[in-house]
């Protein structure tokens, strides 16, 4: 028992905005390495490997495609712990993260749109079809614009927190929508070929250089986090301090005016 002490020590630390901020300087500069390091084998083995025999070089779009999808879901689960941490637990820096995290989940899902129309028409001769997979993405990128424009429209950070987690949690929903919508309609989206029960069925040769662009876009998101996060605690710093300013500019107008009887 009491070896668990100083680990909770460690993470109620981190509630500390100035301690986050110290922790993120330091890791930063080799989550950025690592993450450039990841793209450059990633890209390197994804124009290298072997042509589809059936899609040919088409094939490629699958490394930018596929990584941006995982992450459009990957992040706004992130924002949905964020929103229990705002909502139940009421950490400090809840709030912070589902807001940073909520552009970043925008461009991967705006990406995988662009790639998956890319890819979708030469294999399905059409830019755009309504099936559930595409449908249930597009309906996770309007959610992520709803949150931010939420966040955008409520001036109080602490009210705008509290929709924005109820509005976070409510989307959830539609996660597991979007994961086993091939496998619940009939649509022209095909199964689910790497994460299955039964191991995955696609080849080693598109597998390896798919799984490391997948890490290269996990590291990306979690560095770009951790900056839009160090972003939004200064910017709320500098709105702190310029209210202080305000207030203390008011109070001497306010003794100098005449009372009245």
């Amino acid at each position: 028992m009491n070896e668990m002490k100083p680990k909770v020590g460690m993470i109620a630390g981190l509630a500390n905005p100035t301690r986050f901020l110290s922790l993120v300087g330091r890791i930063l500069p080799f989550m950025i390495a690592i993450t450039l390091a990841l793209f450059v084998v990633g890209l390197c083995l994804a124009f290298t490997s072997e042509a589809d025999y059936q899609q040919g070089n088409t094939v490629r779009i699958m490394y930018i495609h596929v990584p941006a999808a995982w992450l459009a879901m990957m992040c706004y689960m992130v924002m949905a712990v964020a929103a229990l941490g705002t909502l139940v637990w009421r950490h400090p820096l809840a709030d912070v993260a589902h807001k940073a995290a909520a552009p970043i989940g925008a461009a991967f899902t705006f990406l995988a749109l662009l790639t998956g129309s890319l890819w979708g028409k030469p294999m399905w001769g059409t830019w755009w079809v309504w099936d559930a997979r595409l449908t249930s993405v597009f309906i996770l990128f309007l959610m992520y614009l709803g949150i931010i424009a939420l966040n955008r429209a409520v001036d109080e950070p602490q009210r705008a927190a509290r929709l924005s987690a109820i509005l976070i949690l409510v989307g959830v929903v539609n996660i597991p929508i979007i994961k086993f919508s091939v496998d619940w309609w009939n649509t022209l989206h095909q199964p689910a070929s790497v994460i299955r029960l039964d191991g995955p069925t696609i080849d080693p040769v598109f597998l390896w250089p798919l799984a490391v662009m997948a890490l290269a876009y996990t590291f990306a998101f979690f560095t770009m986090h951790l900056v839009a996060m160090r972003n939004e605690i200064y910017r709320r710093r500098v709105a702190a301090m310029r209210r202080v300013a305000a207030s203390r500019a008011e109070a001497p107008v306010a003794r100098r005016e005449p009372r009245t009887q």
